[in-house]
């Protein structure tokens, strides 16, 4: 659901790029506390699977396709301020380098994409988890249901933006119909592709799973007398360990960089739910050129020539990149803080 420049008059995108500018920069500081050194790099890697599984229109319809928007997984995986980072960089590159998403529709994307997918899909999870089990694999469940929620809801919020500041007359009714229709649809498929992911990272590392934290079951050990008395606390796994979550990573990576360069070339070539609707609602034609429309990797190298996986590779590539670079300096600050408060309790 990536809007282009045009859909939505001036006035209304200044005020998303605003909101998206708030809502990045209240980011960056909270993240601090979801980011250290084991969990930057699951963050980078978490951003550049979602760019890979955005590559991956998967068909709803007859003649319409949806794709991963990522805000629940991503939350869940990282934490929501990482996730709503995560997102920004992912729609960063795709507006700048792939020409997907306008560049004055930025901010739109991101408080979309960015905001409201995350916001939604770990309130949901977070609002499920409370009545699951206590058990790490109760996040899988929670996950796909805050995924399935988000999609649709990040359609009315479009909804909403339209009947403010859209570009085209015509019916809200009708509108949010067809929007929250087909994207209820997609919301399906997001949910599936949200559990599968997060179901197979709690089977391998849960402790690295931000919405897992505190749900095991406390350690017991039975006395003599038959009482049970709490365990001594142990170090999580891979806190010591050095390069500890290393298979995670370079596994997920290379999921990541399979799917961006070989799944790729089968995703489907129909219009997504934005699109589509788009069209037949006749306000597609008030989208405008992207101003990088002629660049090379645009529309994912189509444009350009260049193999539509060779293109994705390079985009997970850019991604990771950017990604961990940003939350290396966003956890180190972190880290920075709390030894100057240690420091100072000290004194």
């Amino acid at each position: 659901m990536h809007v282009p420049d045009g859909f939505l008059n001036a006035p209304t995108s200044v005020a998303t790029g605003a909101v998206a500018a708030a809502g990045v920069a209240v980011a960056l500081r909270k993240a601090q506390d979801e980011l250290d050194e084991r969990t930057a790099p699951l963050a980078g890697l978490t951003a550049a699977f979602v760019f890979a599984v955005q590559m991956l229109n998967f068909p709803v319809g007859i003649g319409t396709s949806g794709h991963l928007m990522g805000g629940a997984l991503a939350a869940v995986l990282v934490g929501p301020w990482t996730a709503v980072l995560c997102l920004s960089v992912v729609l960063l590159v795709q507006g700048l380098l792939f020409a997907d998403g306008g560049l004055t529709a930025l901010g739109t994307n991101i408080s979309l994409i960015g905001i409201t997918t995350v916001v939604v899909g770990w309130v949901v999870a977070r609002a499920v988890l409370a009545v699951l089990p206590k058990r790490p694999a109760s996040v899988v469940p929670a996950a796909a249901i805050g995924a399935l929620v988000s999609v649709p809801v990040a359609a009315l919020v479009f909804v909403l933006l339209f009947a403010v500041g859209g570009e085209a007359s015509l019916s809200a009714g009708a509108l949010t119909a067809s929007m929250l229709g087909w994207h209820t649809l997609i919301g399906i498929g997001e949910a599936v592709i949200t559990g599968l992911t997060v179901s197979a990272v709690v089977a391998v590392r849960p402790d690295l799973v931000h919405a897992a934290r505190g749900l095991r079951a406390p350690l017991q050990l039975k006395r003599a007398d038959g009482t049970l008395v709490p365990a001594p606390a142990a170090e999580p796994a891979g806190a010591t360990a050095r390069g500890s979550a290393r298979p995670l990573l370079v596994g997920g990576g290379l999921v990541a960089l399979a799917l961006a360069g070989i799944v790729s070339f089968f995703a489907s070539a129909n219009p997504d739910g934005l699109e589509y609707v788009a069209e037949d609602k006749g306000f597609l034609e008030t989208a405008r050129d992207h101003a990088f429309g002629d660049f090379a990797l645009a529309d994912y190298g189509e444009v350009g020539g260049i193999p539509v996986g060779v293109a994705g590779i390079l985009g997970v590539a850019v991604v990771v990149v950017l990604g961990v670079v940003l939350f290396r300096v966003v956890g180190g600050r972190s880290g920075r803080s709390s030894s100057r408060a240690t420091e100072e309790a000290v004194r």
